[in-house]
C-alpha cells in the first residue's frame, strides 16, 4: 500500500516503485541486458516460488504428514538445485546478475533465495551463488528486509490450526497448482478443495 493505493503482484509493485522513485535500480539500459533481467524475474516468480510455496504447505501449513510429507519435501530438494543452477549460470562471474551494479534481477531473485534457505534449501555454500546471496544481504536495503524477517519467524503464527478452524484459505495460482501436480501433491489440492481451505485465483466460480 502507498497511502490509500494499493499495488498488488510483484512485478507491477517494483514498477510502481522506480516509477515514482527514480533512485531506485532500475532494469538495465541494453535491450539485451534488460531481457535477461526480465527472464530471471519470471524464472524467480514461475519456478523458485511455487517450491518455497508448497514447502510452507508442508512445514508451516502441514498439509501432509509423514511419507507423503517427505515425498514432497524431496521433490522440492531435487528441483531447487536445478533452479540454483539456471541461476548460478545466468549469474555468472558477476557480482550481480545485471553485472557491477545492485539492479532488477537482483531485487527479484533474492527474495525467493531466501524463504528457500528458511526452509534449509539454501545454495551450496562456496558457490557463487551463494556467495552473491550472502553479499546481497550485506547491503542495506536488504540488511533491514532480513532483520524484519527473521523477526516474524521468531515467533511463527500457528498457521496450520488457523487453516484447519477456517480462519485461512490459501490461494492456489496456476505455478502453484502446476507444482504441486507435476510433484505428486494432487491429492493434498483435492483435500483442500474438499476442506474449502483452497480457493483460486479470481473472477470466482458458481458455487
Amino acid at each position: 500500500m502507498d497511502g490509500d493505493f494499493n499495488v498488488f503482484e510483484s512485478t507491477i509493485i517494483l514498477e510502481y516503485i522506480k516509477d515514482k522513485y527514480h533512485d531506485v535500480p532500475p532494469r538495465p539500459a541494453d535491450p539485451k541486458a534488460r531481457a535477461k533481467a526480465r527472464m530471471i524475474e519470471d524464472v524467480c516468480d514461475s519456478q523458485f516460488e511455487p517450491i518455497n510455496w508448497a514447502m510452507g504447505e508442508i512445514k508451516a501449513f502441514k498439509r501432509a504428514e509423514d511419507e507423503k510429507a517427505e515425498e514432497i519435501i524431496k521433490q522440492a530438494k531435487h528441483q531447487i538445485k536445478q533452479a540454483h543452477v539456471c541461476l548460478t549460470e545466468q549469474l555468472g562471474d558477476a557480482q550481480w546478475f545485471g553485472g557491477d551494479k545492485f539492479g532488477w534481477a537482483d531485487l527479484s531473485g533474492w527474495p525467493v533465495i531466501n524463504r528457500s534457505t528458511s526452509y534449509g534449501l539454501e545454495p551450496e555454500p562456496g558457490t557463487a551463488l551463494r556467495d552473491w546471496y550472502e553479499r546481497a544481504k550485506g547491503r542495506e536495503s536488504v540488511k533491514s528486509v532480513f532483520e524484519e524477517f527473521l523477526a516474524a519467524t521468531k515467533t511463527p503464527a500457528p498457521l496450520a490450526e488457523w487453516l484447519n478452524n477456517g480462519l485461512l484459505i490459501r490461494q492456489y495460482r496456476d505455478h502453484r497448482l502446476e507444482w504441486m501436480i507435476k510433484s505428486g501433491g494432487i491429492d493434498i489440492v483435492a483435500a483442500g478443495l474438499e476442506k474449502k481451505n483452497i480457493r483460486f485465483q479470481w473472477p470466482n466460480p458458481l458455487e
